[in-house]
């Protein structure tokens, strides 16, 4: 297996026993595919949101209308509701959440290359907002898409 923190999450999890899940807006995805690149990746992952909507998000993941509301969805409250609404969702141990602004685009308060992450598990979740910058849409959602996984692996028990 090639070293990657792909594979480094499956060894973790796998050997802890854990699941993980993810619930994905601006990278549409892009996490759980990195999660199933890697052969085997079925024993620790069952299912990933991509929930690019406000109604995704509320329908899938339960993320409640006040919250988009009163924050919106690039917002560190929605990034939680929506980690522990797929944590609860999947059954997972791990859930990942990430809403951002991608570009091109965004606002003064909410500027294209801000990232909104959530971490949920059994001990609480925690949640961070990272700006990368107006790097350009693709290089936005690759640099979400590495830092999520980064976190899923630093929340991982290690072996």
């Amino acid at each position: 297996m090639t070293d990657t923190v792909a594979s480094r999450i499956l060894q973790r999890a796998t050997a802890a026993g854990w699941t993980v899940t993810t619930a994905e807006s601006c990278t549409g995805g892009m996490v759980a595919a990195a999660l199933t690149d890697i052969a085997g990746s079925s024993a620790i992952f069952q299912r990933g949101f991509v929930t690019y909507s406000n109604t995704a998000k509320t329908d899938m993941l339960g993320v409640a209308p006040a919250t988009l509301s009163a924050h919106g969805a690039v917002s560190e409250e929605v990034a939680r509701e929506m980690a522990e609404g797929a944590r609860a969702a999947a059954g997972a141990d791990l859930a990942v959440s990430i809403s951002g602004i991608a570009g091109p685009g965004g606002s003064e308060f909410k500027p294209e290359g801000r990232v909104c992450f959530a971490l949920a598990s059994a001990t609480g979740t925690r949640t961070e907002t990272v700006e990368f910058g107006a790097i350009g849409r693709a290089q936005v959602r690759s640099a979400a898409t590495d830092h999520a996984l980064a976190l899923i692996l630093a929340a991982l028990p290690q072996p």
